[in-house]
């Protein structure tokens, strides 16, 4: 029911969005006369503030048509290259009519970029994947919002992430290198773990970014939420149906909206300055600042439905029962059939791990222990930094991303490039010693 209040209240907001919209540009376009009365730049300033504070928030584009490769520019072409019900795999498709270049961009690492499914788009990334076009092929996981997946689609599992994951990699290539952002940090390392065991060819790095590999060290606000909540409580309070007026009509989701909720709630007086600040650069007619404003909140305003078993059993399988870190973790494979994720049966695969100074989502140790889960990896392919001063976002998104965090994502990838060598079976290696 919740829900379709909401869709209500939102079909009401609508006329009086586009209304202030149309008053912000009566008061401020140069050839109407209601421009030139006094104190006309706060009326348009006041309105068109009333209309992004009630305007619905489309998801964004990547928008990313050209990147710069060792001073030259190339263009950028999305393409889908996999598509499933919940998620597309998505490649930026590099092209230049420089001939050398070309040579060099075809020798550059496979890189692909595992999105959080956790109410923003994937295109919250999108800083993260320009970056990484400078120096590398990229693919990126493009989660498609719930309420538009056909109820007849079935529903998707946490175990369904993990096997899109697995097939995801299977469609770069074993030579791809993996990097997850938050969220799916521990369904990659169940991927990737679940292909080791199997003896499939794995990838040649992971990197993990602000993960709550285990959400016991240093628990945040939305860990304690997580924790000190009853799963049935979570059922009973964030799990609605889809209303008719959508494709996905009386599926169970996380609706956005709430979700949204929750992200304001978190820091409510930062975002209230925030906003105070946006309308304070219209008045002064600072455009550069209005404008940064408005492309943050297109982005984060903008937010999708998850799931309600993807939501359910991450929060039962990450937060509650610590089945990862606690060796528990059955996951069920395509076929049906379960299976234990090990990480310690990982050996080929590098890896690196990320953590900003500041992150109030991902605690201080989360992501590192990563490193104790992954014993079957050798001591001098395994690598932790930290971003210093640098908050959730930052560490792939904004300054620190690219001056501190992407430097040294870029030089462990180019120095994990080359296949690691199977270790020597005892009999061959007694050979070689004889």
């Amino acid at each position: 029911m919740l829900y379709q209040l909401y869709e209500t209240h939102r079909a009401w907001l609508s006329p009086f969005s586009e209304f202030a919209s149309a008053t912000s540009k009566l008061y401020s376009n140069p050839l109407s006369p209601f421009a030139h009365i006094p104190s006309a730049h706060r009326m348009a300033a006041g309105f068109d503030l009333m209309h992004r504070l009630t305007k619905e928030y489309e998801k964004p584009e990547f928008g990313i048509t050209k990147v710069n490769v060792h001073g030259t520019d190339v263009v950028i072409q999305e393409q889908v290259v996999d598509a499933k019900p919940f998620c597309k795999l998505i490649r930026f498709k590099r092209f230049t009519d420089d001939a050398a270049l070309l040579e060099k961009m075809r020798d550059q690492p496979s890189v692909l970029v595992v999105a959080p499914l956790s109410g923003h788009h994937s295109t919250l990334l999108r800083d993260t994947v320009r970056t990484l076009l400078q120096d590398h092929k990229v693919y990126i996981t493009d989660w498609i919002d719930a309420r538009m997946v056909p109820l007849e689609e079935g529903a998707f599992h946490l175990d369904d992430y993990v096997n899109y994951v697995q097939e995801f990699i299977r469609k770069v290539g074993p030579e791809v290198h993996v990097i997850s952002v938050c969220q799916p940090t521990v369904p990659v390392l169940a991927a990737v773990s679940l292909m080791a065991s199997r003896g499939e060819a794995t990838p040649r790095t992971m990197t993990m970014m602000g993960g709550p590999i285990d959400a016991r060290k240093s628990p945040t606000a939305v860990n304690n939420l997580a924790m000190n909540k009853s799963f049935e409580w979570f059922e009973a309070n964030v799990i609605y149906r889809v209303p008719p007026n959508y494709p996905g009509a009386s599926r169970r989701v996380y609706p956005g909206f709430l979700q949204h909720t929750g992200f304001v709630a978190m820091n409510p007086d930062r975002h209230a300055t925030s906003h105070y600040d946006y309308f304070l650069d219209l008045v002064r007619g600072d455009g550069d600042s209005a404008e940064a404003h408005r492309q943050f909140y297109d982005e984060y305003n903008a937010v999708l439905d998850m799931p309600a078993e993807y939501y359910l059993d991450t929060i039962k399988t990450v937060f509650q029962d610590f089945a990862l870190v606690n060796g528990t973790w059955m996951v069920r494979n395509p076929e049906g059939e379960p299976e234990l994720v090990r990480p310690q049966d990982i050996r080929t695969t590098a890896l690196l791990t990320v953590e900003g100074e500041l992150d109030d989502i991902s605690g201080a140790g989360q992501t590192r222990a990563a490193h104790d889960l992954c014993t079957g990896i050798p001591a001098n392919r395994r690598e932790h930094y930290d971003v210093i001063g640098a908050g959730h976002y930052g560490i792939f998104s904004g300054r620190r991303w690219r001056e501190m965090a992407y430097p040294r994502i870029r030089d462990f990838i180019l120095s994990h490039q080359a296949p690691m060598k199977p270790p020597a079976r005892r009999k061959d290696a007694a050979t070689a010693a004889a």
